[in-house]
């Protein structure tokens, strides 16, 4: 199974989705994390705020924001390799990235839907 890390900016806690007005992507791929950590897909966050030493210790990442400064986080990484920077994953590249099923980053809802339309046909 594929291994993704992803370097998040500073932010008050783990997810981003704390405080009075909460970031709707951040929301997404926090839930996105979870469904995938449901279905066994591990997904590793680190956040600049609370370990600055991971960052200076990947020299992938330390090269990106020697370079580009705090600006190029979030950067995610696929087995050791820069995928994206800049932004955070898509729900389909979160799917493409990982090699996985479409299935396992949707909605339990939004499964039931597919399977019984599939069903149907």
């Amino acid at each position: 199974m594929k291994k993704m890390v992803i370097y998040d900016p500073a932010m008050c806690c783990s997810t981003g989705v704390c405080g009075p007005s909460v970031d709707k992507n951040l929301l997404r791929v926090s839930t996105a994390i979870n469904r995938l950590s449901k279905n066994n897909v591990e997904v590793i966050r680190h956040n600049l705020k609370e370990e600055p030493q991971l960052y200076a210790e990947n020299d992938k990442v330390s090269k990106l924001l020697n370079e580009e400064g705090v600006d190029v986080l979030p950067i995610t990484m696929v087995d050791d390799e820069v995928v994206k920077t800049r932004e955070y994953p898509t729900n389909d590249e979160f799917v493409e990235f990982l090699d996985i099923p479409k299935e396992y980053i949707m909605s339990g809802l939004a499964v039931q839907k597919m399977k019984k339309n599939k069903e149907n046909k």
